[in-house]
């Protein structure tokens, strides 16, 4: 009989933090030896205790350590890397994005190495073999490869984590985004499709995610009381539109709409939207299908060309927006609920653009003593 923790009998099951279980015993030279891999079902940890204790009883048994030879001491990574993805509970697009990092970047350069022979040095080889030019993507991909090793510390597979470059996770923004102007608001919402132009408006004014505006349904708009309530968001998997909850716990949320608002978004409901409750405020051609971000995007390029901003992305006036609250002397707080954003470190940046004004303010009272 296989013997748990503080159990009489021949060896010891635990299951670890990763949920996978670790087996190991007192071998005949008194000393602690553990399986070389941990094992995603405790049947299969009990029956290699089971093999360990025939050996002994055969009198062939030899410590462990010295029975293991070449790779076939240590778990490899594309195995462990398997099972941890497979052991998270990620949303469809995080799991997608996740399947790709590893596929593109990680199984090409570790993923036949057993987890013990992967080294600092050979992880400092690999990020500096990785693009200059997508800092972003090589943040991530080594942000992964950090949290599958850093479980395997916890599961005991490795000693230390030998992920150890200093902000390697953190990838500094490419670019500047410039907000746009109210002006070049105007212009850019001028300039598209008439059913399109509540997008831009929702996305700017009320600060909200693309994801969030294409899930909008009839029944999330109370023009009455000027809120619209952000209860789900819409991803893009393989091609395929996935419903879920927002980005994170804080995306749930009410977001006021500035009453010059109201009469164009009135309007929309009024000339692009069925009468049902749960009729898409934004459906693809066929009426009942989410929209394509994609047919949004085309659109909003020729909109912005026509304001001049051919910089800006549709994510930006999601930034524009949170600027404009921001410069109306919202706290922390305020934006921090108003985006939908689970700490306040997003809120702080758009603060301190909007302090950023202080400039232009001191520049237009020297050209207004000027003028005097």
């Amino acid at each position: 009989m296989v013997g748990k923790a503080n159990h009489r009998g021949f060896g010891h099951v635990r299951r670890l933090p990763s949920k996978r279980w670790q087996a190991s015993y007192q071998g005949p030279d008194l000393g602690r030896h553990k399986a070389p891999r941990t094992f995603v079902t405790k049947v299969d940890a009990e029956a290699w205790l089971a093999a360990e204790r025939a050996l002994i009883s055969e009198g062939k048994w030899s410590p462990a350590a010295l029975r293991r030879s070449g790779d076939s001491g240590s778990i490899r990574l594309e195995q462990y890397a398997a099972g941890w993805l497979r052991e998270r509970r990620l949303k469809p697009r995080t799991r997608e994005g996740y399947e790709h990092l590893l596929r593109r970047y990680l199984l090409p350069a570790f993923g036949h190495a057993p987890l013990a022979q992967i080294t600092p040095s050979h992880v400092r080889q690999w990020w500096v073999s990785l693009n200059e030019d997508t800092p972003t993507i090589n943040a991530r991909a080594y942000a992964l490869l950090k949290a599958i090793l850093n479980t395997a510390v916890a599961d005991e597979e490795l000693v230390a984590n030998p992920c150890r470059i200093r902000s390697a996770s953190s990838a500094h923004r490419a670019r500047d985004i410039r907000p746009a102007t109210i002006q070049e608001l105007e212009t850019i919402v001028e300039a598209l499709p008439q059913n399109r132009r509540a997008i831009a408006l929702l996305c700017s004014w009320c600060a909200m995610r693309i994801g969030e505006v294409l899930e909008l349904r009839r029944k999330d708009l109370d023009l009455a009381r000027g809120v619209v309530r952000v209860e789900r968001a819409v991803a893009r998997v393989s091609g395929r539109p996935v419903v879920g909850p927002p980005k994170s716990a804080a995306g749930r949320r009410a977001v006021t709409i500035p009453p010059h608002v109201v009469p164009a978004l009135q309007q929309h409901l009024d000339s692009y939207v069925g009468r049902g409750a749960n009729d898409l405020l934004f459906p693809a051609r066929d009426g009942r299908s989410h929209l394509q971000p994609t047919v949004f995007n085309d659109a909003f390029r020729k909109a912005r060309h026509a304001a001049g901003r051919d910089d800006l992305r549709v994510h930006d006036l999601r930034h524009t927006g949170a600027t404009l609250a921001a410069m109306t002397g919202a706290t922390l707080a305020e934006l921090q609920q108003r985006l939908g954003h689970s700490t306040v470190v997003a809120a702080l940046r758009y603060q301190h653009a909007a302090q950023g004004r202080d400039a232009a303010i001191a520049e237009a009272l020297s050209q207004l003593a000027a003028r005097k």
